[in-house]
């Protein structure tokens, strides 16, 4: 499986502050991932990617960096990180599950001002590929160059978005598509993959897992969706998190490289999320902590979106067959963890779901002042 992160800031910050320079940074991740339990591949080493938005001037696409070395390994990464700032970030670092090693298969995938990255699987996904590619329009079939799961499910996300009536060529316009349009999009993907499932009849060739991991997030250059998913009602999805506040900072305490709890590369540092008032600057969501500050980072509910719009966070539930809406409902976290995954933090907590469709925000004053106190204890 694999790791991602989402920065989304009022104020541009320099990449290396988030992919660098932490001492859990999405780069220590590839490499010392505190929460993936696959022993038998312990490295997100199969490539990496990060996607950046720049100047208006420039346009509206971002510029997407990918490599098929390890993120560990690569001195042209950290090039980049230390001399390039933006205020809507994704970075991904990849372990293989479909799809050979190639650039063409690393995360974030790029259509126009649409970015794209996803953790997880297509259950029985070798049985229903062509069932899926002849659901799509030609641009967006002919649009996939490399072998992923998550490629196709890119380019089914974008079907959706035209047959929806929002067609990703068109000129969004300053504010974007809007994240509605990103949300129902996204939830039409993953109503697509379930039914497209349900037709082969569940198990693929092999006994291949019908279940699937869609941990997906997507952005239009303004607002950002991301979903926590897995299609089942007993199982448990994979780890998601996310921290919000005012700025993004080294803490006064940091430890060092080779101190206390930390093993990073020299120049890491710890860092925190700081809360000065009210208001949210920033947003980080992420598949693992970039800190080790539990007060930092909050779970996203099992099968829910969670969407960024202007720096509030929403959480909405993803409502379907596999949707409890009993508080107590019990899930296992056998799945996750044998595909290599986790399913919460150190801390176990996690925020309520919501019994209905309606959205759930969460500015930085709820999470430090109220949240916390209410988070219930998985």
């Amino acid at each position: 499986m694999c790791r991602f992160m989402v920065y989304k800031g009022k104020d541009e910050i320099l990449l290396s502050e988030l992919i660098l320079n932490p001492t859990h940074s999405i780069l220590t991740q590839s490499f010392d991932s505190r929460l993936r339990l696959d022993t038998r591949r312990p490295h997100n080493g199969d490539g990496f990617g990060i996607g950046y938005y720049t100047s208006p001037s420039l346009g509206p696409e971002p510029c997407v960096f990918t490599s098929t070395i390890p993120a560990w390994n690569c001195i042209n990464l950290s090039r980049i990180a230390s001399k390039t700032t933006s205020s809507l970030i994704f970075a991904h670092v990849r372990a293989t599950t479909e799809g050979n090693l190639s650039d063409s298969n690393c995360h974030p995938f790029l259509y126009k001002s649409l970015m794209f990255m996803h953790n997880g699987g297509i259950g029985c996904f070798k049985k229903i590929k062509r069932r899926l590619a002849m659901g799509l329009n030609e641009q967006w079939f002919t649009l996939v160059q490399g072998s992923t799961d998550s490629e196709w499910a890119f380019a089914l996300f974008l079907d959706s978005m035209e047959k929806a009536g929002h067609h990703p060529d068109a000129d969004p316009g300053k504010g974007g598509f809007g994240h509605t349009v990103l949300r129902k999009a996204i939830l039409k993907t993953i109503e697509r993959i379930n039914a497209l499932i349900k037709e082969v009849g569940g198990e693929g060739d092999g006994g291949e897992d019908s279940r699937s991991l869609l941990n997906f997030a997507v952005t239009d250059g303004e607002s950002v969706v991301c979903t926590r998913y897995v299609s089942s009602k007993t199982d448990e999805a994979a780890s998601l998190f996310f921290s919000s506040g005012t700025s993004w900072r080294e803490s006064k305490g940091a430890h060092k490289s080779g101190g206390g709890r930390c093993c990073g590369e020299p120049g890491q540092k710890d860092y925190v999320m700081e809360r000065r008032d009210k208001g949210s600057d920033i947003v980080l969501v992420a598949s693992e902590p970039l800190t080790f500050e539990r007060d930092n980072w909050v779970t996203v509910p099992t099968n829910s979106t969670l969407t960024i719009s202007k720096q509030t966070v929403m959480i909405h539930p993803i409502i379907d067959e596999f949707y409890s809406a009993n508080p107590a409902h019990a899930r296992s976290s056998g799945f996750a963890q044998a595909k290599g995954q986790t399913i919460t933090g150190p801390d176990k907590r996690v925020l309520p779901q919501p019994s209905s469709g309606a959205a759930t925000p969460h500015r930085s004053e709820e999470v430090v002042s109220g949240a916390i106190s209410r988070l219930r204890v998985a």
